[in-house]
């Protein structure tokens, strides 16, 4: 889209006001470096028109594209230009906090999403031994109800069948408390005493939760809109 104004604003639109550009650069700046990647986190996006973003931002300089050793697919990496609108996507979600909260709906709790924001979110140093598995029951989910994280040394990933390994730590909650805890909204021990989160492991993980497993970003940003 082209507006045809030299206000920098404008210029600025040009390049981010397209669908899906926005959260496009967000899955950038949380990690995302390939196409699977991308698409886990932006869920609907076609292929086609993703491919188009990113191509769109290698040209425009905010996307270095680089063919992957030993395969056949490519990675992307944000650029300095990226990595400057970091502040801003942090303060626009700061916004949404705020102003759009209210906003939001049942299907917006996508568990999916909220599997790949844990697995990003687990600090593996904060964790003993080499290898730790989680286990997440959702009791509002009728398909697909058990989703386990595997933490090993290099790698942490998200599993829809059970992994074959012997459990660590168990989640028992909906998907619902899950990111609202996550995100700041509630405490694990807020949740706890309501009698809609169950947790069952070692006293030295369940007792220290967000040492392992790190609360969003937009945990500490405020909840009550300035008049």
């Amino acid at each position: 889209m082209q507006y045809s104004q030299f206000c920098p604003v404008s210029k600025a639109a040009e390049i981010l006001g397209e669908r899906w550009s926005i959260m496009i650069i967000r899955e950038l700046l949380m990690g995302a470096r390939r196409f699977g990647e991308f698409q886990r986190g932006l869920g609907f996006i076609s292929p086609a028109l993703l491919t188009t973003r990113l191509k769109s931002f290698e040209e425009q300089g905010l996307v270095v594209r680089r063919k992957m050793q030993g395969g056949k697919g490519f990675e992307y990496f944000p650029t300095a230009a990226c990595e400057q609108l970091r502040p801003i996507i942090i303060a626009l979600g700061e916004w949404g906090i705020c102003w759009a909260r209210e906003h939001l709906l049942e299907e917006d709790y996508d568990p999916e999403l909220l599997l790949l924001y844990l697995e990003r979110s687990v600090d593996a140093d904060q964790l003993p031994g080499n290898s730790t598995v989680i286990r997440f029951e959702f009791t509002d989910l009728d398909s697909q109800p058990l989703w386990w994280i595997v933490v090993e040394p290099g790698r942490t990933d998200v599993c829809l069948k059970d992994p074959g390994k012997e459990v660590d730590i168990y989640f028992k909650t909906t998907v619902k408390t899950m990111a609202d805890v996550w995100m700041g909204d509630r405490t694990y021990r807020e949740a706890k005493a309501a009698g809609e989160l169950d947790m069952q492991g070692p006293p030295a993980l369940t007792r220290n939760v967000t040492a392992w497993l790190k609360p969003s970003i937009f945990a500490e940003a405020p909840r009550t809109v300035v008049a």
